[in-house]
């Protein structure tokens, strides 16, 4: 019998992630991976002043390191990627979903929602804050979304190995599996009138997701109606605005003190 379309993409989907491998670079985002038991590591290719600086994290790994000319590193990334002579090929991590995550978060939980926030620093530098302060998870779409890279893990500076990033098919419906689990959602938009103070006081006793757009559109029309309430970070003149990342910082600090 013929399987069905969906089944057969469904399969080819699942064939694609499991042979889908990225190469991590610099020797914190390497050695951070190296010493994560969750990673799938494949490929080490070091300098020996890098093999030296990444000590016993080597030898603990499994891996056999490939000893690397400086002049001629062979690892195949982009030439202009500041690599530390570490390069490190692993599988993407698998975080489990929503639910599996966030359900247990209790009433001081935090939650990040990214609506399409494609550029890979950025995305480094929230999953960083994101660890800095306490958030059960950064949540982002599978697709339209920046995808664990070595730019994203060098940026993390190893929050990649350790603060959970979710990617999901549809970023509304994890916004509502959030809101059954008891997550209040507060968008972020520099155009409305209620503070982010504001929005928080509500959520007192109970868990949030901050949900925040790329930079420039902004949240769509769909991720906006999903959210409970959107809120603004005040800004001390009459024209103000923040990069992404340094606004996830601050409403991650924000929902961290209410």
């Amino acid at each position: 019998m013929k399987k069905p379309m969906w089944v057969v993409e469904k399969e080819k989907a699942r064939r694609q992630a499991a042979s889908e491998t990225l190469w991590l670079f610099g020797i914190h985002a390497v050695r951070d991976a190296l010493e994560n038991s969750s990673r799938e590591k494949l490929r080490l290719i070091v300098t020996k002043n890098a093999a030296d600086r990444l000590g016993e994290a080597i030898p603990a790994s499994g891996l056999t390191p490939e000893i690397a000319d400086p002049r001629k590193f062979p690892a195949p990334i982009d030439p202009s990627s500041v690599h530390q002579g570490a390069a490190l090929e692993v599988r993407p991590l698998n975080w489990g979903g929503v639910q599996e995550r966030l359900s247990d978060a209790g009433p001081r939980g935090i939650a990040l929602c990214l609506d399409r926030v494609t550029d890979p620093h950025n995305v480094g530098a929230i999953l960083r804050s994101a660890e800095v302060f306490g958030a059960s998870a950064v949540i982002a779409t599978a697709r339209h979304a920046a995808p664990e890279t070595g730019a994203l893990a060098k940026t993390a500076s190893g929050s990649l190995e350790r603060q959970p990033y979710l990617r999901v098919a549809n970023l509304a419906a994890a916004m509502e599996e959030l809101r059954e689990m008891g997550y209040l959602l507060i968008g972020l938009d520099g155009a409305v009138e209620t503070p982010l103070e504001t929005a928080l006081a509500v959520a007192s006793d109970r868990p949030v997701a901050l949900v925040l757009g790329a930079e420039g559109p902004g949240l769509r029309e769909k991720t906006r109606e999903t959210c409970d309430v959107v809120a603004h970070i005040p800004f001390a003149r009459d024209f103000g605005s923040l990069n992404v990342s340094n606004a996830a910082a601050i409403a991650l600090y924000a929902a961290g003190r209410r």
